[in-house]
């Protein structure tokens, strides 16, 4: 069996633009999301450290954590699979590991498996210029059939 081409059909930039058509309400009250790279089988994004994220004591909530993990994987898939906004999330497991830092936080995602209906993946997430993971997700993804 040939093993699937994994070049990314989408840059970072690319991906960005897109999220800004078919997602604009990832940065209500300002931009603070951005896709920095796109790889085979993986992206990173970056969270902005911003008031907006931070819960009671002063650390970025989960809720924050788990949106970038999710968009983080979705811009994996996507990378590979190029524009397709109806991939749905199906599943999303979290492990929160360590507080987060007062700093930006950076979500690498990694494709497990790429499927025609289903892709399968992992994100690690980190403070900015730490190298201890934060949090860890895996998830699962939901992609429409082709029309």
């Amino acid at each position: 069996m040939p093993l699937r081409d994994t070049t990314p059909l989408m840059t970072a930039s690319q991906l960005e633009s897109f999220l800004d058509e078919v997602f604009p309400q990832l940065h209500l009250g300002g931009r603070t999301y951005f896709v920095e790279e796109v790889g085979p089988m993986s992206a990173r994004m970056r969270c902005d450290y911003h008031e907006k994220h931070l819960r009671p004591g002063g650390t970025i909530s989960g809720p924050t954590m788990m949106a970038l993990a999710d968009v983080a994987l979705y811009a994996a898939i996507l990378g590979q699979i190029g524009p397709v906004a109806l991939a749905v999330t199906t599943s999303l497991n979290f492990n929160f590991l360590r507080k987060p830092g007062p700093t930006a936080l950076i979500g690498d995602a990694k494709l497990l498996k790429l499927g025609k209906r289903l892709a399968v993946g992992e994100v690690a997430l980190f403070s900015q210029g730490e190298s201890e993971m934060v949090a860890h997700a895996t998830g699962t993804y939901s992609i429409p059939a082709e029309r």
